[in-house]
């Protein structure tokens, strides 16, 4: 892949952008009652002498003997001092590395107005808004659940439209009671939608990796450069997978002309590039859900603002703001 793509840049006489991406908070499809309650997927574009400094004076101002360093050691009260070396404006990785964010209920949300071939973000509003307060906590809940669950062909979706049925009777008649009504009268629509044949398959359509990718080559191939992408080891990316990547970028028309020349994984542990997302990743995801949970620390999430993508897949109001994702 890299001769490929070290000839195509030699013929374009364009240049070639490689950067390096991990993820933290992967759970496949399953977005709701998994271990996390973000997805964080980051990319850097570091040489991979500057990663290798960064990784040794990560480990030398930590001082730990482990053989390999995760965001939970910089993430440790004591080594605050090396977390804000990392993460401040004259740190390493400032303006050369980017953070795409989901919230993975919201996410799941916006799915459900993808069903309704309606304006997906208006409803997942509507949805994320008032849902839990028109059904109360255990309902809401049982509902977020049962639509996972559907889409991963998890349960079967007699079950999935039962609820709707008690759902859509919620007086006094809702926003959110009034999307479920669509919801139980567009079941022809939606079981056709969620059907896993050959033809239309349905795994990944919930999986935040694949959108977090195409984000990040979007992000480092502005200008129409060429993108070449290396990737901690994930058994979502099959080769199958990797090659409709590629072909999203590849094929003309490309979106902003960028294109996509090689994709790789690697063992993150062999790259001090993929090391370094993994850090930015692992410490993005516990920032920002301990701020979803009212357990913020204000510093902390100053400092990773710069980092994050502003079309990360959001949907707490007062979050968003502190992110800098606020419209």
């Amino acid at each position: 892949m890299r001769e490929r793509a070290s000839a195509a840049v030699q013929a374009s006489g364009e240049r070639l952008i490689e950067i390096a991406c991990d993820e933290s908070g992967s759970e496949g499809e399953k977005l709701i009652g998994g271990n996390t309650d973000v997805f964080a997927h980051a990319s850097v574009g570091l040489t991979m002498e500057s990663a290798e400094a960064c990784v040794q004076e990560t480990r030398y101002r930590i001082g730990s003997p482990a053989q390999e360093y995760k965001a939970n050691h910089l993430l440790r009260e004591k080594h605050r001092p090396v977390l804000r070396w990392l993460l401040g404006p004259s740190g390493p990785i400032h303006g050369h590395a980017n953070v795409h964010l989901t919230e993975k209920k919201y996410l799941a949300l916006i799915k459900v107005g993808e069903l309704l071939n309606a304006p997906s973000q208006l409803i997942a509003e509507t949805l994320y808004r008032d849902g839990e307060s028109a059904f109360g906590h255990d309902q809401w809940l049982a509902f977020l659940t049962s639509f996972n669950d559907l889409q991963r062909g998890r349960t079967l979706p007699d079950e999935f439209f039962d609820l709707l049925d008690t759902l859509a009777g919620t007086t006094p008649p809702t926003g959110p009671s009034k999307i479920m009504h669509q919801l139980r009268q567009a079941r022809p629509q939606v079981e056709a939608l969620l059907s896993r044949t050959p033809g239309n398959p349905s795994p990944l359509s919930l999986n935040p990796l694949i959108p977090a990718i195409v984000h990040a080559i979007s992000h480092w191939g502005q200008g129409g450069k060429l993108i070449s992408l290396i990737h901690d080891e994930q058994t979502a990316l099959t080769e199958d997978r990797i090659t409709a990547l590629k072909q999203i970028f590849d094929k003309p028309p490309r979106p902003s002309g960028l294109r996509l020349i090689a994709m790789r994984l690697v063992d993150s542990r062999t790259d001090p590039r993929v090391q370094v997302a993994d850090y930015l990743a692992g410490i993005a995801r516990k920032i920002t859900q301990d701020e979803l949970h009212n357990q913020g620390d204000p510093e902390l999430t100053r400092m990773l603002q710069p980092y994050v993508a502003t079309t990360s897949i959001w949907g707490d109001p007062r979050t968003r703001t502190l992110l800098g994702l606020a419209d």
